[in-house]
């Protein structure tokens, strides 16, 4: 696949067995990178100061400001670098390659460091079951190019779908961005009200975080790549309104009680005739059913035609 191939594609097959992994390296090796734009970059509510964004070539931070420079990094999964640009002209490229957390961390802070670019990051991944410290994770070293490339247009056509479905909003709305702590890609509407304290308990995450992150009402969407099978899109509104679980919705979308949120498996959406109906018709009824459940003032808060 060369470079920007993504666009028009068909939806790839992200069987587990096939990328398992890799998946389980790149979510680090993020978290390696996230952690850098969130040293460099100020406080934004709901921490959206800290997500990467789907580019045309794979995962980039967006520029981040260091001192009286910009520095940007990205994944590239078409030439399977890591791109690290400041705005004086100074680049380095990184292989993406078999290798471990350790290597990886040791070189992008070393790459950093000859760039003039100050970071100090606390150096282990949140939100995993294992929070092994960067500079000691010799486990995760796996590195597929064509897995990578696979789980990139995958990003590309959900987070087309997202931006799709974001438009429909003229109430606060995050951006579509990329949680490299859960390792999903995420949209999130707001009603307007606060909302209570989040009792936190995410794994070897402060529970500070979720109290930022869940402070206002809100009915949140996206594509998440991990699980058993291909992943899933997902919707789940906080606070959870009475009779959520129940609400309608087509199939091949449930509810997972176990989770808390509905569910459309990634595989029966790309193998659907139109995968961008079945999906944006999942995202539009599950918010529809926070909306409502909750009672939003859908008519000050969603574009009308």
């Amino acid at each position: 696949m060369s470079a920007g191939s993504a666009a028009g594609s068909a939806w790839p097959e992200l069987t587990l067995a096939d990328w398992a992994d890799t998946r389980d390296t790149l979510h680090l090796w993020t978290q390696v990178v996230g952690k850098v734009r969130l040293a460099l970059e100020p406080m934004v509510n709901h921490w959206w100061q800290v997500p990467l964004y789907v580019s045309a070539r794979g995962l980039t931070t967006s520029l981040m400001h260091a001192g009286g420079r910009g520095a940007e990094i990205e994944f590239d999964f078409s030439e399977h670098t890591l791109r690290v640009d400041t705005t004086d002209g100074a680049h380095r490229r990184l292989r993406l390659e078999p290798r471990s957390v350790a290597d990886f961390y040791g070189e992008v802070m070393a790459t950093l460091d000859q760039l003039g670019v100050k970071a100090r990051i606390v150096a282990r991944p949140v939100e995993v079951a294992v929070a092994l410290p960067f500079a000691e994770d010799d486990e995760h070293c796996s590195y597929d190019p064509a897995a990578a490339q696979r789980f990139w247009t995958a990003l590309v056509h959900a987070d087309r779908i997202l931006h799709r479905f974001r438009a429909g909003f003229v109430g606060k709305v995050s951006p579509v961005h990329f949680f490299w702590g859960s390792f999903d890609l995420a949209v999130s509407r707001f009603s307007g009200r606060p909302a209570p304290r989040h009792p936190g308990g995410v794994r070897n995450c402060p529970d500070r975080v979720q109290h930022v992150a869940y402070s206002h009402e809100l009915s949140s969407c996206g594509f998440w790549p991990g699980g058993s099978a291909e992943g899933s899109f997902y919707a789940y509104a906080y606070p959870t309104p009475e009779g959520f679980a129940d609400w309608p919705v087509e199939a091949p979308g449930f509810f997972d009680s176990a989770l808390g949120e509905f569910l459309l498996p990634y595989a029966d959406a790309r193998a659907a005739a139109d995968p961008d109906t079945v999906v944006g018709a999942f995202l539009q009824s599950t918010y529809e059913g926070a909306a409502e459940l909750a009672g939003w003032d859908r008519a000050v808060l969603e574009v009308r035609t």
